[in-house]
């Protein structure tokens, strides 16, 4: 069996979690055995039987590729979808709903609210989100498959293993880019009206960001109950 992969935008331009998904799934797949290859646009002789796309397709490319021979999978984060309240996750099924009565296909066509229904077969990182998937985009429920984020060899080994003391740290770890839908900033408001020590691992997708120059304001006003040295990548 050979997997191509497939995602829209290029990790030089946004760095951060799913990047380290898609590269982990890879890694992992090919260690049972699986063929598994970047999908290269450019490469109309390319072969394969799977395309995993991590994002969400237009209804076209998923009928292109089904009428190539190919399977579409996809993995979709809906972070900002399940951070909302029930009241706007509600409102917002009434505007698709009624958008989809009321204005031309070709124009919701854009948002590719079709895809969970026209693939074959829908990841999602927890059952929350596979609910998310049924209820907001009329998945069909034996089409989403939970498939829970693995965590890295490096964090089973003891901690004498990596050098470490075997001792706790004072130190409440966060690792997350440093954007809105991550909340960080919350949790550093949180954690200085808890006093608890926070040390906050990541870095914005842009340093001019209001979000990230808030947050790093806070970091200053902290008296040090906030540790931030921007982003780790060993």
């Amino acid at each position: 069996m050979k997997v191509l992969f497939d995602h829209p935008n290029p990790f030089l331009l946004a760095h951060g979690g799913f990047q380290i998904q898609i590269e982990q799934t890879k890694k992992a797949l090919e260690e049972i055995g699986v063929q598994v290859d970047w999908l290269r646009w450019w490469d109309a002789d390319q072969t394969g039987e799977i395309i995993h796309y991590f994002g969400r397709p237009s209804a076209a490319y998923i009928n292109y590729a089904h009428q190539k021979g190919f399977k579409v999978v996809m993995s979709e984060l809906l972070t900002g979808l399940g951070s909302r309240s029930d009241k706007q996750r509600w409102a917002q099924k009434l505007l698709m709903t009624a958008a989809r009565a009321l204005l031309p296909a070709s124009f919701t066509a854009k948002l590719s609210w079709d895809a969970y229904k026209l693939v074959d077969a829908s990841i999602a990182l927890t059952d929350w989100e596979k609910k998310l998937m049924v209820e907001m985009f009329d998945a069909p429920s034996e089409k989403v498959h939970v498939v829970p984020n693995g965590v890295e060899e490096v964090f089973f080994l003891k901690p004498e293993t990596r050098n470490l003391k075997p001792e706790r740290n004072k130190w409440l770890i966060c690792t997350a880019t440093i954007t809105e839908r991550k909340r960080v900033l919350e949790l550093a408001e949180a954690a200085l009206l808890a006093k608890v020590p926070v040390w906050i691992i990541g870095k914005p997708y842009s340093e001019s960001d209001p979000y990230y120059l808030r947050f790093l304001d806070l970091v200053k006003r902290s008296s040090g109950l906030i540790r931030y040295e921007g982003g780790i990548s060993d």
